[in-house]
């Protein structure tokens, strides 16, 4: 550790966080998760008098910066989530289970790890009625991060909500067209309420490895090609990021789009303020009026 106090040796392990091993610069992203984790053992050390003072140089300009912003080209319209949910549906083994798992992740904006938390029960309607709006109750995230990074030595880790305190829950509406989907994947795998929602084929946790193969395959068939190598739904994930924006561009109200999301309003307009789009008639409508009341007080 007595390396760390010459300057020299604190540029070259910088310069070496921000190369690859082929010698090209690399990302942004991860050259700041890099430096966090460096920071985090700078402060372990000093805490425990290794270190007097952290050698890792500080003020603006230290940290790459990285965008926050959405690119809209990942954003699927519904005719290609229709077509591609319904390739998924009619693969012979798993389809119809899988599918209940992406369109969950489309109609309702879940992250992949909090869907797979989801047990029978959390699904909530009010009867039998087949054009009822229901709830879906998140409560839970399963990450998926390695064997040798949980304490139970599963692959799957069990956490609390994103951004919220252990032991909340948030509400998300589940349309009628999934209600009737999660129904039938209910009825036809004979779940019970304790069970979960979604399973792998053996049970237990859906593995983030088999859904996102089937994801790429259901691409790489439906999507022409010059579109499959493009960034449009290249991530289980886009679909998350197409029905915010969907809703977003649907005229709900920002904060009620952070609350079912589960993110604040500050990260839902970082995240998306270049893909709202359809709303600028209606805006433009609303400065005429402006401009005929600021006329009005002027006469």
């Amino acid at each position: 550790m007595d390396a760390w106090t010459d300057p020299l040796v604190v540029q070259d392990v910088l310069l070496v966080l921000g190369t690859l091993l082929d010698g090209r610069r690399a990302a942004a992203s991860s050259v700041k998760r890099l430096r966090r984790i460096l920071n985090l053992v700078m402060r372990y050390a000093i805490s425990r008098g290794i270190l007097v003072s952290d050698p890792l140089p500080k003020g603006r300009g230290q940290m790459p910066r990285t965008g926050g912003a959405i690119d809209r080209r990942r954003l699927l319209n519904a005719e290609q989530v229709a077509e591609l949910l319904d390739w998924i549906r009619n693969r012979p083994r798993g389809g119809r289970r899988l599918h209940a798992f992406f369109a969950t992740l489309y109609a309702t904006g879940l992250r992949p790890e909090e869907a797979v938390a989801l047990r029978v029960s959390d699904v909530v309607a009010p009867g039998p009625g087949e054009s009822q709006w229901a709830e879906i109750v998140v409560h839970a995230a399963e990450p998926e991060i390695g064997r040798t990074w949980t304490d139970s030595g599963t692959r799957h880790d069990q956490r609390h909500l994103k951004g919220r305190a252990e032991g909340e829950t948030r509400i998300v509406p589940c349309p009628p067209g999934l209600l009737r989907i999660l129904r039938a994947h209910i009825q036809e795998a004979r779940l019970r309420p304790g069970d979960r929602l979604f399973s792998g084929e053996r049970g237990g946790v859906l593995a983030g490895s088999v859904y996102r193969r089937t994801w790429d395959h259901a691409r790489s068939e439906i999507l022409p090609p010059h579109v499959y190598a493009s960034p449009t739904g290249r991530r289980v994930y886009d679909l998350r990021h197409t029905q915010l924006t969907t809703w977003l561009n649907n005229g709900i109200p920002p904060a009620q789009v952070a609350e079912w999301a589960g993110t604040s309003v500050a990260m839902l307009f970082a995240a998306y303020a270049q893909c709202i789009s359809g709303q600028e008639q209606g805006l433009r409508q609303r400065l005429d009026e402006m401009q005929d009341i600021s006329a009005g007080l002027a006469a």
